[in-house]
């Protein structure tokens, strides 16, 4: 693949079939940390890693005509992927949870707007 990523680049995938191509996303990974302290010191003196975090903003999602045709409901999908193909590497969100749905449609059509996810973690991969 060369260039730049394209809709058709970013797509949800459940059970390895593409059913939504993505406009955009934006994505914020977090992580929770912990200081230890001790007695008698004025700063921390380790801090200790904590659980990871990965909130995605969807744009513009697109069912493809498949999950049309199966009559895919995006409020029913739970443990769906997200596929972000880049130039040189591919970036899965996997076990994905919905965390809200705003949606605006033409007729005959589904089309949600912005889509926020919660995935439980992040695989890079070079292509």
């Amino acid at each position: 693949m060369t260039g730049f990523p394209t809709s058709s680049d970013i797509y949800l995938e459940v059970d390895g079939t593409r059913v939504a191509v993505v406009q955009s996303y934006s994505a914020k990974t977090t992580k929770s940390s912990t200081t230890v302290e001790a007695f008698g010191e004025s700063e921390p003196v380790a801090t200790i890693p904590g659980q990871t975090t990965h909130k995605i903003l969807l744009s513009r999602l697109y069912a493809t005509e498949d999950a049309v045709r199966d009559g895919i409901s995006f409020y029913d999908l739970s443990g769906f992927s997200l596929v972000i193909c880049k130039p040189d590497r591919k970036i899965i969100y996997t076990n994905c949870q919905w965390d809200s749905i705003q949606e605006d449609a033409d007729l005959g059509k589904m089309v949600l707007e912005k889509v926020s996810l919660v995935a439980s973690r992040r695989i890079e991969t070079e292509v």
